[in-house]
């Protein structure tokens, strides 16, 4: 029974902050600024992805439809929700880039790389780093 204590809340690693250099563009005094993200939990991931989710037509398939994500809403979605610090939702700074939302905020601010490595760093702050060959390599080596 107490090999259950590991599981209790107040036991469980608390997951921190991650500071992250997105663009070496955004700089004070020369030194590149870091931004700050946060891993979300499953009910907010579910919900972003809810929201990025359709119902797409079945070719062929009068009146049948399938759900389909669109995982490019979603990553940018997840980005936004995961940015602790620039803050992305701050009203100045969308102005400034002629934006309203976080998410637009960011399809402005990075250039299309800076964009997709910030997307994989946000991956992996909230552990889809991990893919199925490094799973089963673990699993072999166990």
């Amino acid at each position: 029974m107490s090999r259950l204590n590991a599981f209790l809340s107040q036991n469980a690693a608390k997951k921190e902050n991650v500071k992250y250099v997105v663009s070496q563009r955004f700089a004070e005094n020369g030194t590149p600024v870091e931004w700050e993200l946060r891993c979300i939990t499953p009910k907010e991931n579910n919900s972003i992805k809810k929201s990025c989710t359709y119902q797409a037509p079945v070719p062929g398939k009068k009146g049948l439809f399938v759900p389909e994500t669109d995982y490019d809403a979603y990553g940018c979605r997840l980005a936004a929700a995961c940015t602790v610090f620039p803050n992305l939702d701050d009203k100045e700074l969308q102005d400034d880039y002629g934006v309203s939302s976080a998410e637009e905020l960011l399809q402005v601010m990075l250039i299309p790389g800076e964009y997709m490595n910030y997307i994989a760093k946000v991956q992996e702050v909230n552990g889809f780093d991990i893919g199925m060959d490094r799973l089963v390599e673990d699993a072999k080596n166990s």
